[in-house]
């Protein structure tokens, strides 16, 4: 059941929705809660546990991310998220004694989420 829920968000997720539909302080308070501890606030992979994971956490201001991001929107933040074999982040989160809740991600999550990401990539250029 869990394989199919990922399959049906990452579909859901290739429909590229106008700008002016993603909510981007959702985007930003999902960012600085659930990744910016390992991204840093800048995304630039400098975030207090950046170089506590193997391998060190990604620099995704990068060209090559930007081009992803804008390639398969939505879908590469979910794959991340949502992957099953998905153990590297919670294995660095408590090996480092961070304690992130739980969250019930929406299609629109990922959507919000990619779209904060590419204004500050954006932004950072």
């Amino acid at each position: 059941m869990k394989i199919v829920s990922i399959a049906a968000l990452a579909i859901l997720s290739l429909t590229q929705s106008p700008l002016s539909f993603a909510d981007t302080l959702n985007g930003k308070n999902l960012y600085v809660q659930r990744c910016a501890v390992c991204h840093g606030a800048d995304i630039r992979g400098t975030g207090p546990l950046a170089n506590k994971s193997t391998p060190p956490t990604p620099d995704l201001t990068t060209a090559a991310f930007k081009k992803r991001l804008k390639d398969y929107p939505g879908v590469i933040v979910s794959s991340v998220i949502l992957r099953p074999n998905g153990d590297l982040i919670p294995a660095t989160l408590k090996k480092n004694g961070v304690k992130i809740a739980p969250y019930a991600w929406r299609v629109n999550d990922f959507r919000d989420l990619n779209q904060y990401m590419l204004g500050v990539i954006a932004k950072s250029r």
